[in-house]
């Protein structure tokens, strides 16, 4: 009966403990400063999406790299060439709430109308 409350004890102080870790991860997150990310779609892989990606002051120079994405099924939407838009931020290098961006008229397009 003893060895029983002393399993219970500690499956409840890790239960607790993990709860604690989880809530301090996403105030931690909440408070991070935020960023909007402009990029083209060079690459798409199981593992993220390979951008070329503008400068965002503050967080990050322009660079071409492939970054992780919050929900995997931004794979699938996006294409090779398109230009993206997301949200990053301070210590993540995840890209957030990927969206998809009109294509850029040419400046020859534009000298048309």
């Amino acid at each position: 009966m003893n060895i029983r409350k002393g399993i219970l004890t500690a499956v409840l102080a890790l239960a607790s403990l993990f709860a604690v870790n989880s809530f301090a991860q996403d105030k931690a997150k909440a408070k991070a400063k935020s960023y909007t990310f402009h990029g083209k779609v060079e690459a798409i892989t199981d593992k993220g999406l390979t951008v070329d990606g503008e400068k965002v002051a503050g967080w990050m120079d322009a660079m071409k790299m492939t970054y992780p994405v919050d929900k995997p099924d931004v794979l699938k939407m996006v294409k090779v060439g398109d230009n993206i838009m997301a949200t990053v931020y301070d210590g993540d290098m995840t890209l957030h709430n990927v969206m998809t961006m009109p294509a850029a008229k040419s400046a020859k397009e534009k000298s048309k109308k």
